[in-house]
């Protein structure tokens, strides 16, 4: 087959453009900008476009499909030329369902843990050597792409995102990957500029359960009530199972789970992570997979990209990276370094940055978020919020909203970039919380130096 990506930049679109080019379809693409480490990634491939910019000349009738981004816009000259040409236009969820049609699609959804249980998933069948084509929100150890697609495959694992599938597909790209089998780890309102109320949001998730087929699967978390009453009222034909916490103990600042007369030591830690792998060994055991097999992959399981990410440590200092954004994101993250060091001091600091974050009607939603952590700091930045065409928010809004004794906010880089560089190691936690960049603070030069040498 012969592909053209409009938008070939971005996280997803450039991981797809790269598995067909492996897959030994032609692939093309275009972009206005492309940056890293996308740029790098398509470069290597050989699928970085020669120039920035959209011509329409790329579009052609020997084209078999034309795989449209989600942040090309509705008047794109190429996207004209396709719909010109009758060529056939797919948003990137739209054609990961096409290309596994045959196989046993399993999507992993939810407001939060999604990325981890889909990365559990996939270390699990992987490390039992089970082969699987995949598409997940994050990097993952073992795996040098976000995206994996085979011919010989039986089984499909995609991480199922509620956001928009591209500007002329107004639908969440979950409902298009018409699973067989999934998982929902919970509902929590975000995405607001989308999903304006509550119940809007909610009633994509509903959508989602009601077109299950007949002989699919549902997973569930029932510590989220709002979704056990969803999933027990949508769909009531339909096979289901409820999940929740396992029962585990901490043991020298790890998490242990005893199953069939074996201690399993795990290398992720907190609460909803042990919730997340609960999740994930339900998956597993559909797939055919023995809890055995899955807690001793577990045991070697580091984490994906980005989620509670251990940037460095010494003795006595520990510094994470996590993607934590919206508010029940941010709250378990907190809680889950609390309570891996409960003798440490937690210093959490945390990036306002997306459109739901830095509206002022959403940040009531914060409220209490940070009070795990012993001090807590919130950055953001007016320009962002002007770029978003945002209504201003002020220090005192987030204090207000937050409602964290002690929380210090700073909106210039040059207070956080201070604030950071005075925070003494030693005896320390440090969380550091964010869907930007910190407006492009080196986090590197905040860790803890190699032991012997300060601390």
């Amino acid at each position: 087959m012969k592909i053209h990506f409009i938008a070939i930049g971005g996280a997803a679109m450039h991981s797809l453009a790269i598995a067909l080019h492996r897959k030994g379809y032609t692939v093309t693409g275009s972009d206005d900008e492309i940056f890293e480490p996308a740029r790098g990634n398509l470069e290597k491939t050989g699928l970085l476009p020669t120039s920035n910019g959209w011509d329409p000349s790329r579009i052609h009738t020997g084209l078999d499909a034309v795989i449209l981004g989600m942040h090309a816009h509705a008047d794109n000259p190429e996207l004209a030329r396709a719909i010109d040409l009758g060529l056939k236009v797919y948003s990137y969820p739209e054609f990961l369902y096409h290309e596994t049609k045959g196989k046993t699609r399993v999507v992993i959804a939810g407001s939060h843990g999604k990325t981890t249980i889909t990365s559990m998933v996939m270390h699990a069948l992987r490390y039992n050597g089970i082969a699987f084509d995949y598409m997940a929100g994050s990097r993952l150890e073992g795996f040098d792409n976000m995206v994996g697609l085979q011919s010989d495959t039986e089984i499909a694992v995609f991480e199922g995102d509620e956001y928009l599938s591209s500007c002329i597909d107004r639908r969440p790209k979950f409902l298009l990957y018409q699973p067989q089998l999934a998982l929902i780890s919970g509902i929590a309102w975000d995405h607001i500029n989308v999903f304006p109320t509550w119940e809007n949001y909610v009633d994509q998730f509903r959508t989602f359960i009601a077109a299950m087929p007949a002989d699919g699967h549902l997973v569930y978390c029932t510590e989220d009530e709002a979704l056990q009453e969803l999933a027990e009222k949508t769909n009531p034909s339909l096979e289901k199972t409820a999940y929740r916490s396992p029962v585990y103990r901490n043991h020298n600042g790890t998490c242990v789970i005893d199953s069939g007369g074996v201690a399993y030591t795990m290398k992720v830690f907190g609460r909803h992570n042990m919730q997340n792998m609960e999740g994930a060994r339900m998956i597993c055991n559909r797939l055919g997979l023995a809890d055995a097999a899955f807690y001793r992959a577990m045991t070697e399981f580091s984490g994906a990209g980005r989620r509670l990410q251990l940037l460095g440590e010494s003795k006595t200092t520990a510094v994470y990276l996590d993607f934590a954004h919206s508010p029940s994101k941010v709250e378990a993250t907190v809680k889950a370094v609390r309570e891996r060091f409960p003798e440490r001091k937690v210093v959490a600091v945390l990036e306002l940055h997306t459109y739901s974050s830095l509206n002022r009607e959403f940040l009531s939603h914060y409220h209490h978020t940070l009070n795990a952590a012993d001090e807590a700091v919130v950055f953001y930045s007016p320009d962002t919020i002007r770029h978003k065409r945002l209504a201003e928010i002020s220090p005192e809004d987030v204090i207000r909203y937050f409602d964290t004794p002690g929380l210090k906010v700073f909106t210039e880089k040059s207070e956080l970039q201070t604030f950071l560089e005075s925070i003494k190691p030693g005896n320390l936690a440090l969380l550091l919380m964010s869907s930007g960049n910190f407006g492009g603070i080196d986090l590197k030069i905040f860790l803890p130096r190699p032991e012997g040498r300060g601390n």
